[in-house]
């Protein structure tokens, strides 16, 4: 199976091809470029690359997987817009996976995955050797409670480890598109039906609409 994966949640748009093999997944294209005003314009680009680096086209996509935030309201909606659009295309599944999963599922030990939601804010969640415990979360970096957490790791941990209550790596993390789709392998395998893809904003958009 070929999935297309997309991530747009952080500063860095991101592009995949992924052959999921049984249990076994192979990276065989990927396009990533830290642009927080760059998603419109270079995600469709990054998807014709990658499908041009595989030799393949979109008729050989088998499904798509898309983070689905939590991010910056403009810049996740532009992946997760374009996931939909291009599923309903080429008429295949199209699945979401929370994106701080893409970083936290692939710690050991307990952390907290943390990417920049702007407004010198976080979003965050606590994962135990991987498993993510309860909801995401948005607050400024020095309101994060007490979670037990050994460190932190991410793009929002990198920007405000001095702000943290926990120690932090210092180069930026982003969403690991391979481990979104192993996340969203067992609906893949299974043939489990398209998703209506749902955004974690966490908050309402910067911009409002002007009161009549």
């Amino acid at each position: 199976m070929r999935v297309l994966a997309l991530d747009t949640s952080t500063s860095a748009v991101q592009a995949a091809l992924i052959d999921l093999d049984d249990d076994e997944l192979f990276l065989t294209a990927f396009r990533r470029e830290v642009d927080p005003r760059g998603h419109v314009e270079k995600l469709a680009p990054f998807i014709e690359g990658c499908l041009a680096d595989a030799g393949r086209t979109k008729a050989e996509v088998d499904a798509v997987v898309s983070g689905v935030g939590p991010g910056p309201f403009t810049g996740l909606r532009v992946g997760m817009v374009t996931a939909a659009a291009f599923a309903d295309g080429a008429g295949i599944p199209v699945y979401g996976v929370c994106s701080l999963d893409g970083i936290g599922a692939n710690t050991r030990g307990r952390a907290l995955a943390a990417t920049d939601a702007r407004r010198k804010e976080i979003y965050w969640a606590v994962y135990e050797d991987g498993a993510r415990e309860g909801e995401p979360q948005v607050c400024k970096p020095s309101e994060v409670p007490e979670t037990g957490a050994d460190y932190a790791i991410g793009e929002g941990a990198s920007k405000y480890a001095a702000e943290l209550p926990m120690s932090a790596e210092t180069e930026p993390v982003y969403p690991d598109l391979v481990k979104l789709v192993e996340l969203a392998a067992p609906r893949l395998l299974s043939g489990a039906p398209s998703e209506k893809l749902t955004p974690l904003y966490l908050r309402r958009p910067d911009a409002q609409p002007a009161k009549p």
